[in-house]
């Protein structure tokens, strides 16, 4: 198995994405700390991971909260003796999310304080024992938008994963020779729920559809397919890297005239 006896924190680790990839990291043999603030799923989803013989624990955490992200990495350590894989992936997308003349400034404020601090406190405890560990992965959720304009204006979610892929860039030239990895793993847009309650409208799904050359949205399955590569040691020499998952759309994109 490809991640046998690796320990993997995933934020955002009950739902989307992070649902994927906690599951396919838990079939490859690692144990994972399944951080979130949906209570009911989070249990849920440890329950479904024992009964299949894998080892998991829930954490409740808001990753914008210094304290609950130095807990979810002791949290780990205490259970499971160590931590070899950080996946930084919540991330939340508000509705009111606009351009710089509609959004507000608690919603700038939110956004960051998720999607930007978040990934900072997550590696601000999180590298301290990857380095006890000897080393490891961190995946840092950014973005396709992160490389290009949003044909839908979303203004503080854009401008906070830009700042993920500056901080991944930043912290893999930092740590490369601790042994321990940084990359970005860069969504397309995806069927999930949280763009899905973005795009609410088929207008505005049909106007990100339009520039994906792949014609449909990506699935949170093949995400995890991707985090469980940048995870493993199969991608030992790639680090600072921006890991695009996106259906074509960053190698195509135009503005519709």
């Amino acid at each position: 198995m490809r991640l046998q006896d690796k320990v993997a924190l995933i934020t955002g680790g009950a739902q989307g994405i992070g649902r994927e990839t906690t599951l396919r990291f838990a079939a490859e043999g690692a144990a994972v700390t399944i951080v979130d603030l949906n209570d009911e799923a989070g249990h849920a989803l440890v329950a479904e991971l024992e009964a299949a013989g894998q080892r998991a624990q829930y954490v409740r955490a808001d990753v914008s909260q210094a304290g609950d992200c130095e807990q979810m990495v002791a949290r780990t350590e205490e259970k499971f003796g160590k931590l070899n894989i950080l996946f930084n992936n919540a991330g939340i997308m508000l509705p009111d999310d606009d351009d710089a003349i509609s959004t507000s400034e608690a919603t700038w404020d939110r956004t960051m304080n998720v999607n930007l601090k978040g990934v900072f406190f997550g590696c601000k405890y999180g590298i301290p024992a990857l380095r006890r560990a000897g080393g490891g992965s961190i995946i840092n959720t950014a973005s396709f938008v992160a490389l290009l304009g949003a044909a839908t204006p979303q203004l503080a979610y854009t401008a906070s994963k830009g700042g993920v892929l500056a901080m991944t860039r930043e912290l893999a030239v930092i740590h490369a020779r601790e042994n321990i990895r940084v990359n970005a793993l860069c969504p397309g847009p995806l069927r999930t729920e949280l763009l899905m309650k973005f795009l609410d409208t088929e207008a505005k799904k049909q106007r990100r559809l339009v520039h994906i050359p792949m014609g449909r949205f990506g699935l949170a399955t093949e995400m995890a397919q991707a985090a469980l590569f940048l995870a493993s040691d199969e991608s030992s020499f790639m680090t600072g890297s921006e890991f695009v998952v996106d259906g074509g759309i960053t190698a195509a994109y135009v503005t519709p005239e």
